[in-house]
């Protein structure tokens, strides 16, 4: 008994947690969906806490049920990687072309030049997938190890290349170790 209120706890926080997380990134099919699961396991684990009050290890259960259902619920979503992040990179390096690196590679760059204490800088705003945004990251540090980066999940997303180009759009398949040498061979292909 102790172990199926444990597991089925699990379960409905879950998906409570994906629920929230759902309906705060404007999901909300998907949160109404996940709301009739969780209300069903709900029902279920709380009548059998309900039902074996007299024992104090199901209710303990039903506790260590509830937290380790967030852990599980929030690893799921960051699986899942649902939404879109802005990575803001500031590069001094002004040799290599790294927003003209970064489409080549696949992605949607919007850069511009700004000036910095030590003088010009090439700024670039990139939309992706959350499921590319370390990748992304990566490959930035790759190319320039002194970037500045900064990224955060946008509100609202309208207009431009972006809202056209991201969502069907393919990043490369490549290794972030190995992304110098694809960059020549894409260099190399259109000569």
């Amino acid at each position: 008994m102790v172990l199926t209120i444990f597991l089925i706890n699990i379960c409905y926080v879950s998906f409570l947690t994906m629920r929230t997380i759902s309906t705060l990134k404007g999901y909300k099919y998907v949160a109404a969906l996940v709301s009739i699961f969780e209300t069903l396991i709900y029902i279920i684990g709380l009548g059998l806490v309900l039902d074996n009050l007299d024992k104090p290890i199901n209710i303990l259960a039903y506790a260590f049920g509830f937290g380790t259902g967030i852990l599980v619920g929030i690893r799921i979503e960051e699986k899942l990687a649902l939404g879109y992040q802005v990575v803001n990179a500031i590069t001094a390096e002004k040799d290599k072309d790294l927003p003209m690196q970064l489409r080549e590679l696949g992605y949607g760059v919007t850069h511009g030049y700004s000036y910095g204490r030590d003088g010009e800088r090439t700024t670039m705003q990139i939309l992706t997938p959350r499921r590319h945004e370390k990748k992304l990251i990566n490959t930035i540090i790759e190319l320039d190890p002194n970037a500045f980066i900064v990224s955060y999940e946008p509100k609202s997303i309208h207009g431009g290349f972006w809202t056209k180009g991201v969502r069907n759009r393919e990043v490369a398949s490549y290794d972030v170790e190995d992304v110098e040498e694809i960059l020549e061979e894409v260099s190399t292909n259109e000569k």
